[in-house]
């Protein structure tokens, strides 16, 4: 009888008392999550419950297993067993307590600061930190998995005297990644680009989505998702929209005809913009800035608080200008002259020979294909 109740009271005995304290933690966290609202802090602890009851039930299980008598041929195996999953949960654990500490200082800093760049910046640098914590206490861990091993502890001399060519070895083998991981913290800290940035990359326009330490995802239009390296940024020229203000000017070009009423224009330009809510009112313009023989090219000029409203502004300005002319200005649309060029000076129009005899006009009247 003592032979099953002293086993069964040690592991029921460690589960239910775990259970017990992470019930008793949990309902803490949430008294406080609910005294303390203007900070996200204790909320997000709760998240680690979880590892912290692994960690607890592990510690627990590992101090009192030789009480135990339980399976005693395989008590090193399973006490070996028992510091793995204590050294991986303390782990897991200290990756959900740093991710809550530094999610609360940028959401702190988020609502104190209302400048958007300076926000996405913090807000690419602290996810980039994020993830070299947690490299480097996934790295930790996995070390201390491995020294719990006698041959492991036995090698260590071998290889620590074989780092220096080990590392040799292994920094030209991943000389590419290691070139991408230094480029994503200069990325990070050097405020080249940022989460939530409007970039144009190999032609394509699109917002950043995602920042690691080896690759970037670029969000298009069409919600389609580029990843590249993040070296490429680094390497490579591209467009940043959201650089400085994200204010912009747009563009919109239109190819009229010499007649069109170019002041006319000016004026329908104004009104568009005064009825379309994207347009900021800092400027607009409209200028001829080209010839051809046939068309003329006019340009304006239109502004807007960011990238997205710019897009809108372009494409009302140039859907309704268009529109406007077709129906109240048709002629100023652009035209194909199909007409026989005028003749030479000093030559008499007239008749003349053809070939066979007959005789033809020199000159047309004009006629035009719209």
């Amino acid at each position: 009888m003592e032979n099953l109740l002293r086993p069964l009271i040690v592991v029921g005995g460690s589960v239910v008392l775990t259970l017990i304290i992470g019930w008793a933690t949990d309902l803490l966290l949430r008294k406080a999550d609910a005294r303390h609202g203007e900070t996200p802090l204790w909320g997000l602890l709760r998240r680690g419950r979880i590892p912290y009851q692994l960690v607890l039930c592990a510690a627990l299980l590992r101090g009192s297993y030789d009480q135990a008598r339980l399976l005693e041929e395989h008590r090193v195996g399973i006490g070996r067993t028992l510091t793995l999953v204590l050294i991986g949960a303390a782990a897991w654990l200290v990756i959900r307590i740093a991710a809550a500490v530094v999610e609360t200082s940028y959401s702190r800093y988020a609502r104190v600061h209302r400048d958007a760049a300076r926000v996405r910046r913090v807000r690419t640098q602290v996810s980039l930190i994020m993830r070299v914590v947690a490299a480097v206490v996934g790295v930790v861990a996995v070390a201390a998995m491995l020294l719990t091993f006698p041959a492991m502890r036995a090698a260590g001399a071998s290889l620590l005297a074989s780092a220096g060519v080990l590392g040799i070895v292994a920094g030209v083998a991943a000389q590419s990644t290691l070139s991408n991981m230094f480029a994503g913290l200069q990325i990070a800290f050097g405020d080249m680009v940022r989460i939530g940035d409007t970039v144009v990359v190999d032609g394509e326009w699109g917002t950043v989505e995602e920042i690691t330490l080896t690759f970037l995802t670029v969000r298009t239009w069409d919600e389609r998702r580029i990843t590249m390296p993040v070296s490429y940024f680094t390497s490579k020229p591209f467009e940043n929209w959201s650089r400085g203000t994200p204010q912009m000017t747009g563009i919109v070009y239109w190819h009229v005809d010499h007649t069109a009423p170019v002041e006319a224009m000016r004026e329908k330009l104004r009104d568009i913009l005064r009825e379309c809510p994207a347009w900021d009112g800092r400027a607009c313009g409209l200028n001829v800035t080209d010839t051809t023989p046939n068309t003329m090219q006019v340009r304006a000029l239109v502004t807007a608080k960011d990238a997205d409203d710019i897009w809108t502004v372009r494409v009302t300005v140039r859907e309704q200008m268009i529109r406007w002319l077709a129906q109240e200005h048709p002629y100023a649309l652009p035209r194909v002259n199909t007409a026989d060029a005028a003749p030479a000076p000093g030559r008499i129009p007239g008749p003349s020979p053809s070939p066979d005899g007959a005789a033809r006009r020199v000159h047309e009247p004009p006629r035009t294909i719209r």
